[in-house]
């Protein structure tokens, strides 16, 4: 078994997230972003492009959502989007909010 500390790796980067996928894995079938926002960040988006599909989970904080969904999410909310649908991302809170994409290729994509 391969472990990867994803939450020290997205520390480390300078766009907060960490990308756990093919060069991890060695697999193009699925990965999984752990990202931070940093209190009241805006400017995150999500779209996963063509031939994919996401579901997006607050693991601490809360964030708005605005564009393909609008609305709130809170710890443990989630949604699901689908290839060019596109949406925006602002931590409303005073304190980082924690999140986890997972993703990986549609029906017929790939």
């Amino acid at each position: 078994m391969k472990k990867i500390d994803i939450i020290k790796r997205a520390y480390e980067s300078e766009s907060k997230e960490y990308i756990l996928g093919y060069k991890d894995t060695g697999s193009h079938a699925c990965y999984m972003i752990y990202g931070i926002l940093n209190p009241k960040e805006r400017g995150r988006i999500i779209k996963p492009g063509k031939g994919h599909e996401e579901i997006f989970l607050i693991l601490k904080g809360a964030v708005k959502v605005t564009g393909a969904h609008n609305g709130f999410l809170r710890e443990g909310e989630a949604f699901h989007i689908v290839g060019e649908e596109e949406c925006f991302l602002e931590n409303t809170e005073d304190s980082e909010t924690v999140y986890v994409i997972s993703g990986g290729h549609s029906e017929g994509g790939h």
